[in-house]
């Protein structure tokens, strides 16, 4: 066997914000890794709903994975789903029933949306944790927009309901009354504009719970000041394919209804043999290695934490780099480092000129709140920063431009997908 071959085999599984951070991490470490990721690209996810409403191309904030390989040559890359853990052997079954050993494992596959066994949400409400259900809103949104278009109906306008008032939810409920005032009026000269409507169901009273009360006010009114309707203080009891109910009774009437209200670890990870915490996530110690299973940690959105830290981009990449250490210090012999998390703040974007941000500074007592035209550009340079490769933050960056920026926001032209041509029914043929 090679000297390659004797190095210690890291595993790790989903190719996230968490799963990244890990791996480069052991950029120049003497070990080999090993990345599975069922896609070949990672995603990024705060930006999937510019995808959704027309503002980006999905490549925009997808990185293809095996560009790792032209920095870091001690990375593999599997395209393939894990799909069981055999503990005792140290070894993970992958879904083409391939067998990979490891002698450190990192879970960081993630979370995809949580319905809350809310009836009909499976079928009738499009969610938006992966590229490919960007897509399907966005193909959905042009369909109904070109049949109202035909028909001349404000009947078949659109309506589009979107469930869950956090920054997700804001951020869609923005792009959408943003792409519906600027983009679409002169496009669709046939569509009245109070046939589009957008709007917001929260369960809550207030949209963004985790912001100070001051910014949540402002984004408040920001959205209703663009011309979205605000539904708060009741959640959703049903989903139909041309409504929502909410829990007293109400029905709204929604020709598209998005649903961003929350997430759930993925079904396979039942059948992994992990301790699990709240909300079905995994459950691990301080240094993040998992409860009972030495050597195998999990990271991100999966991982439930001692101090449940949020489900955000930070939490899942400074756990990441953690992990990292800490199989360096298992190999070593030295004892592992608990996750000091730093909360650098958050920020959620409503439309051009508007946002809203916390950020965490070194030496100030309070966090820096800010809003309006300073919170978009702070949100754009995070963004476009944070993204993997130069080819995407130079096209993202582009694509942001040209949609708010002065003066191409007063005539923006979404990208569109194939969307079928709309013609009337056929007449039946008489019989002879």
């Amino acid at each position: 066997m090679s000297q390659q071959g004797r190095l210690p085999h890291v595993v790790v599984v989903g190719g996230g914000f968490g799963g990244l951070a890990v791996v480069k991490a052991l950029k120049d470490a003497p070990v080999r890794v090993t990345l599975v990721e069922r896609h070949v690209y990672n995603t990024f996810q705060p930006l999937l709903y510019q995808v959704a409403t027309g503002g980006l191309n999905p490549g925009d904030v997808t990185y293809w994975l095996r560009g790792l390989r032209l920095k870091q040559k001690n990375v593999r890359v599997l395209h393939e789903q894990l799909v069981g853990i055999d503990h005792d052997a140290r070894r993970i079954r992958l879904l083409n029933d391939e067998w990979v050993d490891f002698d450190f494992l990192v879970i960081a596959n993630g979370v995809t949306v949580s319905y809350f066994g809310t009836p009909g949400a499976h079928e009738h409400a499009f969610g938006m944790y992966s590229r490919s259900q960007a897509l399907k809103i966005r193909d959905q949104l042009f369909i109904r927009l070109e049949k109202s278009a035909f028909t001349h109906s404000m009947e078949d306008g659109l309506r589009v309901v979107v469930v869950g008032g956090g920054a997700t939810g804001v951020e869609v409920a923005g792009a959408l009354a943003e792409l519906r005032t600027a983009g679409l009026a002169p496009a669709y000269p046939e569509i009245h504009g109070s046939a589009f409507e957008v709007k917001i169901v929260q369960r809550g009273t207030e949209l963004l719970k985790g912001f100070h009360p001051d910014l949540r006010r402002y984004a408040e009114e920001e959205l209703k000041r663009r011309g979205v309707t605000l539904h708060l203080g009741a959640g959703v009891a049903e989903v139909l394919p041309d409504a929502v109910v909410l829990t007293g009774g109400t029905r709204i009437h929604a020709d598209l209804t998005i649903w961003s209200a929350g997430v759930a670890p993925h079904p396979e990870v039942d059948g992994w043999d992990l301790p699990r915490g709240p909300r079905g996530r995994i459950a691990v110690g301080p240094d993040l290695q998992v409860e009972g299973r030495p050597g195998v940690f999990a990271v991100g959105d999966i991982a439930a934490t001692p101090d449940e830290l949020p489900q955000l981009a930070q939490p899942a990449i400074q756990g990441g780099r953690t992990a990292a250490r800490n199989i360096l210090a298992l190999i070593e012999g030295r004892p592992t480092e608990p996750l000091r998390y730093r909360d650098k703040g958050t920020m959620a974007v409503i439309g051009r000129r508007a946002a809203v941000a916390e950020i965490n500074v070194p030496g100030l007592r309070a966090p820096l709140r800010l809003t309006a035209g300073l919170a978009w550009i702070v949100w754009l340079f995070v963004h476009i920063m944070s993204l993997v490769g130069p080819r995407n933050r130079v096209t993202t960056l582009a694509g942001l431009v040209t949609r708010y920026g002065f003066p191409f926001h007063r005539r923006p032209i979404p990208i569109v997908g194939e969307v079928p041509t709309v013609r009337p029914p056929k007449e039946p043929s008489a019989r002879t």
